[in-house]
């Protein structure tokens, strides 16, 4: 009994989770987990971006960090200075050559104990090559990919837009779909810039002469200011503080009422920050983002506890687009967009609209159907159709699946295998009673000898609809959801609430069976 009492509370649980998607006004008195389904793209309209990861220029910057790491690591002063010449870097592979033979030993110690096993290290003669080897290059460019799809996610969940989809599709894009927006560009130019922030010294000593020229001194680049490009500010290369040190960013007003934006970094960030600021009062220092100036302010004293501000004339919007920037981090490489589409929202009510229809006729057909052919028990079976299909769109809300076009067509497909699957037992009763056996025995055998031929052909689904979903992408995962869940809700409405439905129908007596006219 208490078996029973369970599976009839899981039906009403999940055609529960099923009403405040049917029934919109309905969503307001049940709690906030239980909530409607989301609508794909393709159904409610929107916009979709399929990016690029940018690795070419990521292999780019990360050959011109190998070649100062190791310059760096050959000056280590604390360590002893490792003399050298002909450092250079071409196309992503570094080289030099020893000035002494003896060293070889030593600095190869030494440029192992920086780089570790992420870097090829061979040697030829007093030369030494350094570079990254194919299998390093894929690891690389999956870490990009994984960190670019979270940086992404982060930006755009900041900017309060419901239910996008992003994922990774073909090794290096990401494809990402935003139900409900219609003007695309402001949510593009966000999520496609780098978002690399750096902290340099400007270089007082270069002139006007030479700012002129466009030849910048060694060690010091002409960077332009991000609203004037014309206007060149002479920095020192070298990276005082880091944006990857910041914590937390957001936009605020300073005493004069104009938007600014303030910064705290982490404990390591706040103390270089710190550090810069002491040692170099009376100095500038210029915040650069992805190679532009965003400011370049006096050091009037020092800033101890990492927190700062950055000003330049921004608007209210600029300040917030910057904070979002800043708090979720930069970009590993630059992100290319190479499509892009916006579905109307009239577009996606028309299909929702042709949907409806089609699956209202489809069901009202097989129900109409299941009645003709099987009388009392076809009536059980629609029963136990109408509790399947709530179930499966209540499941998919609940586990916050997004449901596509494609997803409709797996419901409509997974309602076609529930009549199979409840067809099989009822065929198999008719053939029980035709050799004679009471209904009940009738009842009990055909469950039983057809549980394993139904269970065969739902794990058969599952497994291939588990396959679509890990090597699909976009509506193909869709319908892998939605024929997974399917499954799931068949295999207990067929197997265990129709037997629940029919026991009490049959009340423990021989009820005669109203399909099963079967001469004796």
């Amino acid at each position: 009994m208490f078996k029973k009492l369970l599976i009839i509370f899981v039906a009403v649980f999940g055609v529960l989770l099923a009403v405040p998607t049917m029934w919109s006004g309905a969503a307001k008195y049940f709690p906030s987990w239980m909530h409607p389904i989301s609508l794909g793209l393709d159904l409610k309209g929107g916009a979709q971006l399929l990016l690029e990861v940018d690795t070419a220029t990521m292999f780019q910057e990360k050959s011109l960090q190998l070649y100062d790491e190791v310059r760096s690591a050959m000056i280590d002063r604390n360590k002893g200075v490792i003399r050298f010449s002909g450092l250079k870097n071409n196309n992503g592979v570094v080289s030099l050559t020893l000035r002494e033979g003896e060293d070889m030993s030593k600095a190869k110690g030494r440029l192992k104990s920086v780089f570790g096993n992420t870097v090829d290290v061979s040697t030829s003669g007093r030369t030494i090559t350094l570079s990254y080897s194919d299998k390093q290059k894929e690891e690389m460019t999956a870490d990009a990919l994984a960190r670019s799809i979270e940086i992404v996610r982060r930006r755009i969940d900041a900017l309060g837009t419901k239910e996008p989809s992003i994922q990774s599709q073909g090794g290096k894009y990401i494809l990402v779909q935003l139900p409900g927006v219609d003007n695309p560009e402001h949510i593009k130019e966000l999520i496609g810039q780098t978002a690399k922030m750096t902290f340099h010294l400007v270089n007082e000593n270069v002139t006007q002469e030479q700012l002129a020229s466009g030849v910048a001194p060694a060690g010091t680049e002409f960077l332009p200011y991000m609203e004037s490009a014309w206007n060149m500010v002479p920095v020192y290369s070298r990276v005082e503080v880091s944006g990857e040190s910041l914590k937390d960013s957001q936009a605020d007003f300073d005493q004069n009422n104009m938007p600014v934006v303030t910064t705290v970094f982490d404990t390591t960030g706040a103390r270089r920050f710190a550090k810069l600021t002491t040692e170099h009062v009376n100095e500038r220092f210029a915040i650069v983002l992805d190679g532009k100036v965003l400011s370049a302010p006096t050091i009037r004293e020092p800033i101890p506890g990492g927190r700062g501000q950055i000003s330049g004339g921004f608007t209210l919007q600029g300040a917030k687009d910057l904070a979002v920037l800043l708090r979720s981090g930069a970009l590993p490489a630059p992100l290319q967009v190479i499509e892009e589409r916006t579905v109307g929202a009239g577009l996606g009510a028309d299909t929702i609209a042709q949907g409806k229809i089609g699956s209202a006729i489809g069901v009202l057909l097989v129900l109409l159907f299941m009645i003709a052919v099987y009388r009392g028990f076809g009536l059980i079976a629609d029963i136990v159709l109408l509790v399947n299909l709530a179930m499966i769109i209540g499941m998919s809300a609940l586990m916050g699946a997004t449901l596509t076009l494609p997803g409709i067509a797996g419901i409509v497909l997974t309602l076609g295998m529930a009549v199979d699957a409840n067809i099989l037992p009822f065929e198999r009763i008719r053939d029980e009673l035709r050799s004679g056996a009471t209904p009940l025995r009738a009842v009990d055998s055909g469950f039983n000898r057809s549980m394993k031929t139904v269970l065969d052909g739902e794990l058969t689904n599952l497994i291939c609809a588990l396959i679509l979903f890990q090597f699909g992408a976009g509506p193909i995962r869709g319908f892998a959801v939605t024929l997974s869940i399917g499954v799931m809700t068949t295999l207990f409405t067929c197997l265990m609430l129709s037997r629940v439905l029919i026991d009490w129908y049959m009340g423990g007596k021989n009820r005669k069976i109203g399909y099963a006219r079967i001469k004796k």
